[in-house]
């Protein structure tokens, strides 16, 4: 059972832990068009001490971690520190979330280490699209495929594609996901697009609501909502006629702060209990001042005790994080 727990009974136990602030690609929802500046090598966490920290979430009652970024495929050796965190809890959650452009020649070595299952972030089909959206050439988007198929084929199942649909942008593709899904046994999960790019962008116009892409979706392939959605932010749909699922996240239009179980550490040791928050709590800097496991559990403690409510996007008062994705960790 987990010994963190918030002031409003919400129990946590997964942790999004980022990697790297860097990324390969340069999302328009994510960085503005020249990329942001990383963070010098010597401020990112070293795996011993992503190690140390793992261990002691752990041991607090975290039962699932997620490897995130930036691109986490970018962080030189990556398959060790996964061996490393597998090693900790044998029957941990242990998943990646990725771009996808470097899983084709990583995701064997990754499976091997212990990683179970991945996440692969894709926003079109089409390839001048891609390049447009991610500012890469659009040649990429075999490699992403590619490294989807190359995860499912090493067993990282079940293998999602998190999608984020933007109105005007690339919001004519729900079906077109969905049927791509039903074909390679992959299931798609719609992710409303939320005010988390370094160039503020975001309007509410812009947002797809979840209930507008499952009506879509429904015309073109019956669904019936699953019973057991796993207890994630995503709401399972299977289709009706037994082939494979969708799943929605409705961060913006219907929030589930309510039963939210996470909390985030940024590559540079500094750890968020909410996405949008803008309070952080510096461990990297215990770690390097010689503080005990003792001291960093109980920052980590008063830390998730004063876990927000929720992230109140789109109500009077919300005031955006001054950080991008891309640096918070996805």
């Amino acid at each position: 059972m987990s010994r963190l727990r918030d002031a409003f009974g919400r129990a946590i136990d997964e942790i999004r832990i980022s990697l790297t602030d860097r990324c390969n690609f340069r999302c328009v929802y994510c960085m503005p068009t020249g990329g942001l500046p990383g963070l010098p090598r010597g401020e990112i966490l070293t795996f011993e001490e992503i190690l140390r920290l793992a261990r002691m979430f752990i041991g607090l009652g975290i039962r699932t971690i997620r490897l995130t970024g930036g691109e986490p495929l970018l962080r030189q050796d990556i398959a060790d520190l996964v061996a490393g965190v597998a090693r900790l809890k044998p029957d941990l959650d242990l998943s990646l979330t990725t771009n996808g452009a470097l899983l084709g020649v990583k995701a064997f070595g990754l499976a091997q280490a212990g990683l179970k299952r991945v996440n692969v972030s894709l926003d079109t089909l089409q390839p001048v699209r891609f390049q447009r959206l991610t500012r890469c050439d659009g040649r990429f988007l075999s490699r992403v495929l590619e490294g989807l198929a190359a995860a499912r084929a090493v067993g990282l199942r079940p293998t999602k594609v998190n999608c984020v649909l933007i109105r005007g942008c690339n919001d004519d593709e729900a079906v077109d996901f969905a049927r791509f899904g039903r074909e390679h046994d992959y299931q798609v999960r719609f992710i409303e697009y939320m005010p988390l790019d370094a160039q503020g962008d975001w309007r509410m116009s812009a947002v797809v609501p979840a209930a507008e892409i499952l009506a879509r979706i429904e015309r073109v392939f019956p669904l019936a909502e699953s019973l057991n959605n796993g207890g994630g932010p995503a709401r399972v749909y299977r289709f009706t006629d037994g082939r494979g699922s969708i799943g929605v996240i409705p961060s913006v239009t219907r929030p589930f702060c309510s039963t939210c179980n996470r909390i985030r550490l940024t590559s540079d040791g500094r750890l968020r209990t909410c996405v949008f928050s803008n309070r952080e709590y510096n461990l990297k800097r215990l770690l390097r001042s010689g503080a005990s496991d003792d001291q960093l559990i109980d920052t980590v403690v008063a830390a998730v005790r004063g876990k927000e409510a929720g992230h109140k996007v789109n109500q009077p008062g919300f005031i955006r994080p001054t950080v991008s994705m891309s640096t918070l960790g996805g």
